[in-house]
């Protein structure tokens, strides 16, 4: 059994200053209160064209990301290695509008591929559907609606920079994660990245999907893509996340007067992750799965399933992955123990990562337990270390 409450390998690469550091801002982002102002203030700072550099890089900007450059990031690269901590790059560029964007994030997500071919310690790429896509045009194409001429070239330079992603980093044997998105755009994204699957996966797995496991069709979707993937011999490769959205879902159904389509309670969804992780762990000779995931229960459960299919820990097809920033007990404890595990690090110019900074301070509100849990454990952390001091 792994101890997720021994800090002092969670916390064995930050200093006292950096857990001092840690501390204060979860207690600050643990407030809903100061959090929906503060995302509000940010949002209209920004609007108005006000510099925020001076506040966030030092704060939320130096925790929960990696640096504004692939090569700002480098130290943090070489930090979390030294605790076989490996790194997922993430140019997190979220709302843009134009080609212009959208050409250029493709060109960011392509210099994470060099990176991963070239080191190591960076083992997967990522990108988002909406980093290369207006969000607008793959609602219109998920609702059926009937596309102009220039929407429908439009989607097909969309569909050509999928492509050339996942073709570039096939070429550099680097596997590419493909991350989700609301409801009301998912089908239309699966659709792309399905053909990618059925393309790129014939002889290893290299293209991986993201299933948000509050979702209550996804455990049906899991089941029916494998008997398609197993008809074509190729291999089934998902990332499994419990979603990010939940908010946003439930009140867009209730708006557009449809059912919702997340699980009513927390349970059904751990439930649902659970059996996601162990139909993937089940089925690894043609499966590969990267266990998204800051719950410290779905993370033992898949380590004692491992186990006893005597799959090894750092079998190549499975994986941990945990955000920068977030859940540390979780990913240094699970890569001392000989886990395969990953820290998305996102990165990007301050300005272009604020939205992706207010979700992460969002998401550790709405979570139940999440921001206590942290302090928890940082607290424990500063006493073990005060402790320590005394003794010797």
């Amino acid at each position: 059994m792994i101890d997720f409450e021994n800090t002092a390998i969670a916390f064995r690469d930050k200093n006292n200053k950096t857990v001092r550091k840690a501390y204060w801002l979860f207690r600050l982002i643990g407030s809903p209160v100061l959090v929906k102002a503060g995302s509000a203030l940010l949002r209209f700072a920004l609007w108005l064209g006000l510099p925020v550099n001076w506040v966030l890089k030092p704060t939320v900007f130096s925790h929960f990301c990696g640096g504004e450059t692939i090569e700002a990031c480098e130290k943090r690269i070489q930090l979390l290695g030294q605790s076989n901590v490996l790194t997922i790059l993430d140019y997190s560029a979220e709302g843009k509008e134009t080609e212009a964007d959208f050409e250029y994030t493709k060109q960011q997500i392509l210099a994470t591929i060099d990176k991963s071919a070239v080191s190591k310690q960076v083992p997967y790429a990522v990108f988002k559907p909406t980093g290369l896509s207006r969000f607008a045009l793959l609602e219109r194409m998920q609702s059926g609606a009937m596309l102009s001429d220039d929407e429908t070239q439009e989607f097909e330079r969309v569909k050509a920079r999928f492509d050339e992603i996942c073709a570039y980093a096939v070429s550099k044997n680097v596997p590419v994660m493909v991350d989700s998105e609301e409801s009301w755009i998912q089908d239309i994204a699966d659709h792309l990245v399905e053909e990618l699957m059925f393309r790129y996966n014939k002889e290893q797995p290299m293209v991986f999907n993201t299933l948000q496991m509050y979702r209550h069709d996804r455990l049906a979707y899991l089941h029916n893509f494998a008997v398609k993937a197993g008809e074509q011999g190729v291999f089934v490769a998902f990332k499994l996340v419990r979603g990010a959205y939940m908010e946003k879902e439930r009140e867009r159904a209730v708006k557009k007067g449809y059912p919702s389509p997340i699980y009513p309670d927390k349970e059904a969804t751990d439930k649902a992750f659970d059996e996601a992780t162990a139909f993937l762990l089940d089925n690894i000779r043609e499966s590969a799965v990267c266990i998204g995931t800051h719950n410290e229960t779905s993370c033992s459960k898949a380590a004692e399933r491992m186990k006893s299919l005597s799959i090894k820990p750092d079998h190549s097809h499975v994986s941990f992955a945990q955000l920068l920033g977030m859940s540390d007990h979780i990913s240094y404890n699970l890569a001392a123990a000989g886990y395969n595990v990953c820290k998305y690090v996102p990165y990007g110019p301050v300005k272009t990562v604020v939205p992706y900074l207010i979700r992460r301070a969002e998401e550790n509100t709405s979570v139940a337990g999440q921001t206590s849990r942290e302090l928890f454990l940082i607290k424990k952390e500063m006493q073990r270390r005060k402790s320590s001091i005394i003794i010797h």
